[in-house]
């Protein structure tokens, strides 16, 4: 099993920088107050932006999850590609969890869209549809098609993609992050079941939400 480790993701360099820059110059100028706020803000990006590693499963027919957080939701919802209803299990990330998303299965990215929309509060139903999004359509290796959509949330304001059309991904593999509070969701292929429960807490990379089933 590899060491566990903590790297930090490289969109947070320039918040650390800045506020541990802006720390310093105060503390120099003997501003204590300024130079406390600081600190704290720079002490806060370091953790948000944090990116461990993670143990991916690899066994055959499973899915983990795209991000860290709690199931908030697992319904069937159509489907943001084909409109077809299909099973969506819905992780909320507070601004305490890690925001780096990885993919659940080995897939090829198909398709990309981006949503500009609001910043809901996004636990709530309407966030799926009024906020702003980005929407990925993936085919694993058997040819399934998996959905999953990034949303911004009340206090995210920024949706990264690392990935393109036409990359290649393992299961597990970072695919972008979502900066300061939002939520994925993640529309499961015919054939697979959920393998979690409401209000349960996920491990992108590492826990797995959804399995084939036995039929």
């Amino acid at each position: 099993m590899r060491p566990a480790q903590m790297a930090i993701a490289p969109e947070g360099w320039p918040c650390i920088g800045i506020t541990g820059l802006a720390a310093l110059v105060f503390a120099f100028l003997g501003w204590w107050l300024p130079a406390l706020l600081f600190l704290f803000f720079c002490a806060f990006s370091l953790h948000f932006f944090r990116d461990p590693e993670r143990v991916t499963p690899q066994g055959p027919n499973l899915a983990v999850s795209p991000a860290d957080g709690r199931i908030v939701r697992m319904e069937q919802r159509p489907d943001p590609f084909t409109d077809e209803p299909r099973m969506c299990v819905s992780i909320f990330m507070n601004v305490f969890s890690v925001h780096v998303n990885r993919v659940p299965v080995a897939c090829t990215v198909e398709s990309i869209r981006y949503f500009p929309g609001k910043f809901f509060n996004a636990s709530l139903d309407k966030a799926s549809t009024d906020n702003e999004r980005c929407a990925w359509q993936l085919r694993d290796n058997e040819g399934r098609q998996w959905s999953m959509v990034q949303i911004a949330g009340l206090v995210a304001r920024r949706i990264v993609c690392r990935a393109e059309e036409g990359d290649n991904l393992a299961r597990g593999q970072r695919y972008g992050m979502i900066r300061f509070g939002s939520r994925v969701d993640l529309y499961l292929p015919q054939g697979y079941v959920a393998a979690t429960q409401l209000g349960e807490q996920v491990y992108a990379g590492q826990s797995i939400v959804a399995r084939r089933s036995q039929e």
